[in-house]
Formats: structure tokens, C-alpha cells, sequence
């Protein structure tokens, strides 16, 4: 089979695409022919050796695809999508059965390649870890990117309210997914934000950039409030002044979902399958009820890997950049 494979740590454009043996299926796994895959800031951190997991060497990297099981625990043929440890990047991927959904009628292949890393990353971050309800203002940055546009509307599916911060070309797109409010990311936000919120504040914070925003999110925070932080695509990484959580009684909280599907020391993967589940389970009868739209910025054919990166690392995608390995 075709598939991207990394054999050092290198940048993501130094990989190589060869052709490699089939990985063997195992007891509990399915096989599955990978139509779509998704590329991310996180796939060029891990191929560099720089993010908190390091696969064992040479690999073929990626976590997230969508595509048709072809053998093993679910009958052949079963449209899904599925989280993996690595080996996305590829023509055939072997993925844990707990981590593998069925898809709907009607959700394309490519545009599932968000159900599982996106949608409940800001998923597990809004309703975990920032606790929001219908009526509660929301402050997302990074809004128009793979988790924050699946922030967006996920918390318009619990009746929150929205303030977006984007690219000024982004903002129709937020708008049209039913954002309350945009904010330009090249833009000051604090005062805007307590403007916007007849200055009560945001309930929750996702924070998907980290660096220089942080600060500033923070004073965003109502009080008894979350800043949610799954992300330093800015770069940063930032540090937090304890006593403005304890002057405005507000809290930070970290959220990784790799953790909850085995991508940590100590591998709990089972442990959390159950409620991994139920919230891909949640997260697919909001897309059959009409409150996610999964958005594909564009697909590729896996041999212009190259191209599709420099689509994340630009900053110009608006929704999930994916490749094709069949194509």
C-alpha cells in the first residue's frame, strides 16, 4: 500500500511516500480503506519529535480518517470514522474497534475526518471542562480552524451564545455557522468582549492559540467561569498569573483528548471508551439533527501531502484540510 512515512524526526515536507506492507490486523481491531485523512498542526509537531508522544520510528503518521471497514470486529463495508494512534497517512489503517463509529447516511467521507479529533476536542473542552449551558456567552479563538469552528457550533447546539475571533475574510463563514459575534483576530478583543456581554463576561474560554491572547482571556472570564486551554498554535506557551484567578474566582483548565484515547502514559484508553463514546454517539445525532456542518477547506491526493500543510501552516484553510489516499 501507498502511505506517508516518516523514518527521523523531520519537518512534515521532508517525509516520504513509499510503498510499505499492510499493517497486520490484530484481536480487537478493524481494518479500514482510508479515504480521507486529516492534517493538522498537531501531525507536523509529531513528526518533528515535538509533541508529547513520539511514535516509535519509522512510522506512518496521522490519527484521524474516514473511510470503509474491510475486515475485523464490524462488518465490511461500514462507512466510519475513526481515532488511531498513528498510521492515518496511509492506503490501510488497523484502528482499535472502541475508537471506530459508524457514519450516517449523508455525512460525506471527508467531511467525517473532523468527528474524531475536532468535533470533541472543543466538545469535551465546552461541556467538560467549561460546563456550558443554553444562554451562557462563549469566547472562542482560533474560531474559523478545525476545533474552534467544531467550538462554535457546539455550543450553539446547547443554546450558548457566541463570540468568534477570526480572519477578517472568515467572518461570513462564522456568521453563517451561527456565531452571536465576530471579532477580528488582528484586533484588540477585551473590551469588545465586556461590550458584547453587557460586560458579565464569558462563562467559557477555548483557547485553541495560546501566546499573547492568553492574558488578555483571561480579564474575558466571568466570574465562576473556565478559560479552557487545548492549544498553542501561536506559538507560546503561557504562564498564568495566579491571583487574577483568585481576585475574579475564575479557573484554567487544560483539556487533551488524546488522553482519553490512549495517547498518554499509562494508555487508559478503555477505561474512558465508555464516555468517549457516548460523546461521539452525542456528537452524531447533532449532525443528523442539523446542528454541526462539518467543513472541508480543501482534500488532496495523499502525493501533494506537502501542499495540504502548507494549507495549516498558512493559516488560509477555514474548516479541515484533508488527503486522499486512494486518490
Amino acid at each position: 500500500m501507498r502511505a506517508l512515512v516518516c523514518e527521523s524526526w523531520r519537518p512534515f515536507d521532508a517525509l516520504e511516500l513509499r510503498d510499505i506492507a499492510s499493517p497486520a490486523l490484530r484481536p480487537g481491531t478493524v481494518r479500514i480503506r482510508v479515504e480521507a485523512a486529516g492534517v493538522s498542526f498537531a501531525t507536523q509537531l509529531v513528526v518533528e519529535g515535538k509533541y508529547q508522544r513520539k511514535p516509535p520510528l519509522p512510522f506512518v503518521p496521522g490519527t484521524e480518517i474516514a473511510g470503509t471497514v474491510m475486515e475485523g470486529d464490524m462488518p465490511a463495508g461500514t462507512r466510519v470514522f475513526a481515532v488511531c494512534d498513528w498510521g492515518a497517512l496511509a492506503q490501510e489503517a488497523v484502528v482499535d474497534t472502541i475508537h471506530v463509529t459508524a457514519i450516517p447516511d449523508g455525512l460525506p467521507l471527508d467531511a467525517a475526518v473532523a468527528m474524531p479529533i475536532s468535533y470533541p476536542t472543543a466538545a469535551s473542552a465546552l461541556l467538560w471542562r467549561g460546563r456550558i449551558a443554553a444562554g451562557d456567552w462563549v469566547l472562542i479563538h482560533g474560531a474559523a480552524g478545525g476545533v474552534g469552528l467544531a467550538g462554535v457550533e457546539v455550543a450553539k447546539a446547547v443554546g450558548a451564545r457566541v463570540i468568534a475571533r477570526a480572519a477578517a475574510g472568515k467572518h461570513a463563514m462564522l456568521h453563517a455557522r451561527g456565531a452571536d459575534a465576530v471579532l477580528d483576530s488582528a484586533e484588540p478583543f477585551r473590551d469588545a468582549v465586556a461590550r458584547i456581554s453587557g460586560g458579565v463576561g464569558c462563562v467559557a474560554v477555548l483557547d485553541v492559540l495560546g501566546g499573547a491572547a492568553f492574558d488578555d482571556s483571561l480579564r474575558c472570564v466571568a466570574d465562576g467561569g473556565t478559560l479552557v486551554t487545548v492549544g498553542y498554535a501561536a506559538g507560546g506557551i503561557p504562564q498564568v498569573p495566579a491571583n487574577i484567578l483568585l481576585l475574579k474566582n475564575i479557573a484554567v483548565a487544560g483539556l487533551n483528548w488524546g488522553a482519553y484515547v490512549g495517547w498518554s502514559p499509562g494508555d487508559n484508553r478503555h477505561h474512558h471508551a465508555p464516555r468517549v463514546r457516548a460523546l461521539w454517539d452525542q456528537l452524531v445525532r447533532w449532525w443528523a439533527d442539523g446542528k454541526l456542518r462539518p467543513e472541508v477547506h480543501a482534500r488532496f491526493p495523499l502525493s501533494r501531502f506537502r501542499e495540504a500543510m502548507s494549507e495549516v501552516a498558512s493559516r488560509r484553510s477555514a474548516g479541515r484540510v484533508v488527503l486522499c489516499p486512494q486518490e
